[in-house]
């Protein structure tokens, strides 16, 4: 697998591995209502709360922007998910990412890292 990615480790320390998906607005939550389960969800909004309906089926989530402190960091913390908030990632590698296999990573303390299998 290979690195795309790195931030905070804010959550649960389990790695997980899940399919890429982006949540850019409400409609892509509703696509996913029946299709979260196992998903590794990133999103640019440290403070969204859309994914609420959909926040248990998911195996992880990810976090352009915000710390430990940040919504999603707390209820990823509250449902015992994987959460890496503030995450390196470039912009152009997301649209490949999507649907892809990757897996949540942490190093025992506070950073997460996101590989892909290519």
């Amino acid at each position: 697998m290979r690195k795309v990615g790195e931030g905070l480790s804010c959550s649960s320390k389990l790695e997980v591995t899940g399919n890429f998906v982006y949540v850019s607005k409400i409609k892509d939550v509703i696509d996913l209502f029946d299709k979260a389960k196992g998903k590794i969800c990133f999103v640019h909004e440290a403070g969204i709360t859309t994914l609420g309906p959909i926040l248990s089926d998911l195996a992880g989530t990810i976090c352009s922007t915000g710390g430990p402190g940040s919504h999603l960091a707390i209820i990823s913390r509250e449902f015992g998910i994987p959460c890496i908030m503030g995450i390196k990632i470039s912009t152009n590698e997301i649209p490949s990412l999507i649907d892809k296999k990757v897996k949540i990573t942490h190093n025992g303390e506070d950073k997460g890292f996101l590989y892909v299998d290519d």
